[in-house]
């Protein structure tokens, strides 16, 4: 397993200090919390909910699964979980607290299907349970906002299960040139439009759109995920490549 890590600024993927991107996505994420899920719908012109029970199938959820959902936000994969697959328990976590609540507010109104779940603010980057704890862990759209990539696959290593999944959703890379640029056009200027349409907030979604075109595409991180410890790693695109679902095994 690699212990070397990189912390890059996750606007650019330059190097830059931990602090420059924890302090922006606590605040971007902290203020489009309520509007975030409508925004999801829109912006993806309704395809997310395919793509959150794609990731879902592909974390192995059985009746007995303790299903640790890290960067969970507002819980869109815990409660998809709850729906299609009930597991035993999910442990919903976000970095930000404005998140979570919300996703709070969803548990009240009776979206978790009668799952058992438990809250936490947490960063995926020092997780605070016990090696070995979680059958899955599932991440929809929070890697690319973490500044200590490999920090945070290794956490989620550790506290799988042996033989345990990792199911990964992301913002991904087009494999064809044309959509790929036809999709460039589309984040410089619909995703801003979109975010100040809901929330009048332009610059937090400029900030969205720069972290999808600096991620690595599916086979750079595929091999991080390699790097990291897991076996069996592959993905799935969707859209075009819009998006990809990376898994891997303990």
């Amino acid at each position: 397993m690699s212990e070397e890590h990189h912390v890059v600024d996750t606007a650019t993927g330059e190097d830059a200090p931990a602090e420059v991107s924890e302090e922006r996505v606590q605040h971007i994420f902290g203020t489009i919390a309520e509007q975030y899920k409508k925004f999801n719908a829109v912006s993806s012109f309704g395809l997310y909910k395919g793509w959150l029970r794609a990731t879902v199938d592909a974390a192995n959820l059985t009746a007995e699964s303790d299903l640790l959902d890290l960067a969970g936000g507002t819980g869109d994969v815990s409660y998809m979980a709850a729906q299609r697959r009930k597991p035993a328990h999910v442990q919903l976590t976000d970095f930000v607290p404005e998140m979570l609540a919300v996703a709070k507010k969803r548990y009240q109104m009776g979206e978790n299907n009668g799952v058992p779940f438990d809250f936490e603010v947490v960063d995926a980057q020092d997780v605070p349970y016990d090696d070995c704890s979680y059958d899955a862990v599932t991440m929809a759209y929070g890697i690319r906002n973490i500044p200590d990539r490999m920090k945070a696959l290794s956490e989620v290593h550790r506290v799988l299960k042996p033989g345990g999944t990792f199911a990964c959703l992301e913002f991904s890379t087009p494999p064809n040139p044309v959509w790929r640029g036809l999709y460039h056009v589309y984040l410089k200027v619909m995703i801003p439009f979109w975010g100040w349409l809901f929330t009048k907030d332009r610059p937090s979604f400029v900030y969205l759109a720069d972290s999808i075109r600096a991620f690595p595409p599916q086979e750079e991180y595929a091999q991080m995920l390699r790097d990291a410890g897991f076996k069996d790693v592959t993905w799935k695109n969707y859209a075009g490549g819009i998006v990809a679902i990376h898994t891997g095994t303990k």
